[in-house]
């Protein structure tokens, strides 16, 4: 793993070489947390792709679209593909730019999204996401992973997501986990410092390896 910017002052971990297949992993809505993500990105990177995970700010003024956009233009420049996968508010606007990918000219292989916050208004447009899905635009599949135990945003809001997508014809497959919010992403949760963290051990890197496993099933790994 390398460290290095996508844009002036913005940090991005890199994994594997460049060309192929690239996974591009967005943290959640803690500013900068891309080391959070550490555990998921080392075992997808252990499936032989590249891994680009980026620090992005949800608490910019403009909710992070440029930071998040920025590390699109970062990964194409390094990869043929790209499988784009977010957690929480990183999972929104993974959904997001994949319902826009078309105007925005970005190419997608697959999008997966963990624990999505559906009901909030998506990074990219501004606005609530399942407002913009309609009829006959379809784009690159989804996969939807949520963990049942998860109280921070609960299930419902990919089941709801789910549902709007399968209605407009849009290929989606919802996967419900034995997981809590912060787990599924390989997270732990610090109540005190009201902070997540990469997790070292326990049940959050159990459940990272298995949803490690299901991500790399979506580009035949």
């Amino acid at each position: 793993m390398r460290t290095t910017e996508y844009a002036p002052g913005r940090l991005v971990d890199v994994y594997g070489d460049p060309g192929g297949l690239a996974v591009l992993l967005w943290h959640g809505m803690q500013a900068d947390a891309r080391t959070v993500l550490r555990p998921l990105a080392g075992l997808l990177a252990g499936y032989g792709v590249t891994v680009v995970a980026p620090d992005w700010n949800s608490h910019a003024a403009d909710g992070g679209r440029a930071d998040l956009l920025g590390s699109v233009d970062f990964t194409r420049e390094h990869a043929d593909d790209i499988v784009l996968v977010g957690w929480s508010m990183g999972g929104l606007a993974a959904a997001g730019l994949t319902v826009d990918a078309a105007r925005l000219e970005v190419p997608l292989a697959h999008t997966v999204c963990l624990a999505g916050a559906f009901m909030a208004p998506d990074p990219i447009s501004g606005r609530i996401l399942a407002d913009e899905l309609t009829r006959g635009r379809v784009g690159a599949p989804f996969t939807l992973l949520h963990g049942l135990a998860d109280d921070v945003v609960p299930v419902t809001a990919s089941r709801g997501f789910a549902a709007r997508l399968k209605g407009i014809g849009w290929p989606t497959e919802l996967v419900e986990l034995a997981a809590d919010h912060g787990s599924i992403a390989g997270a732990d949760y610090d109540p005190v410092a009201d902070r997540y963290s990469a997790a070292t051990g326990g049940l959050p890197l159990r459940v990272a390896g298995d949803v490690a496993a299901r991500i790399a099933a979506t580009f035949g790994r």
